[in-house]
């Protein structure tokens, strides 16, 4: 079920109940391609499980949410097809910190680890924390790790992580509470091209080994 709330003077949230899973985020991009084809309607951006609507000033906000239910009865699911890309990942020893302490939680080698999270292709949810921020989601549940309880004041660009039910790369340093595995160069966010992230909601994802540091 769709829940619509109003969040201000031109602006809704719809939202699914949890847990975010690729169907539903699938039918969230087909109503988003909806919803921008409609009249009165400024801007869609797609969140996790969630989109968020922003009306013309001055709508009816109550009317614009029964449309909006009248839409999301109305969209099917596509099955989108976005780019896909091999991320080369350096991990453990400098580059991992967390790695160690990730393969001791789950009472694993730290190349079981490394073996277990290279194996799926993981899907681009949705982009945001960071311009160019990727949430992927597939993460297997054998690699489901709490936070750190202390958040470390810098996490560098590039590091690859784990934070609870999702893994994901930090495109520029700051402060960060994920389960650090390894980096990559690769950079997700450059300003000279367009669009100047890497990554985009649909896009497929696979992380590859370039090198092992135990």
């Amino acid at each position: 079920m769709l829940n619509i709330a109003v969040i201000s003077e031109n602006a809704l949230v719809c939202a699914l109940p949890p847990p975010a899973e690729l169907d539903k985020q699938r039918k969230l991009w087909a109503f988003a391609g909806l919803l921008n084809q409609q009249e009165g309607i400024c801007e869609v951006i797609v969140g996790m499980n969630n989109l968020t609507v922003f009306t013309a000033l001055g709508a009816d906000l109550m009317v614009f949410s029964e449309r909006l239910k009248k839409y999301w009865s109305q969209v099917e699911n596509q099955q989108y097809q976005g780019k896909h890309f091999q991320i080369p990942v350096q991990y453990g020893g400098e580059f991992g910190q967390d790695l160690m302490d990730v393969a001791t939680f789950h009472k694993v080698l730290p190349q079981d680890i490394i073996t277990r999270h290279t194996a799926p292709i993981y899907t681009v949810f949705m982009i945001g924390f960071q311009a160019g921020f990727p949430y992927l989601g597939g993460l297997p549940e054998h690699l489901h790790t709490p936070r750190r309880e202390v958040p470390r004041t810098l996490v560098p660009a590039g590091s690859v992580g784990i934070g609870g039910s999702q893994t994901g790369i930090y495109p520029f340093s700051s402060l960060g509470g994920w389960q650090i595995l390894g980096r990559t160069d690769l950079p997700l966010f450059d300003k000279s091209n367009y669009p100047p992230t890497l990554l985009k909601a649909g896009d497929t994802v696979q992380f590859v080994v370039e090198s092992v540091q135990l």
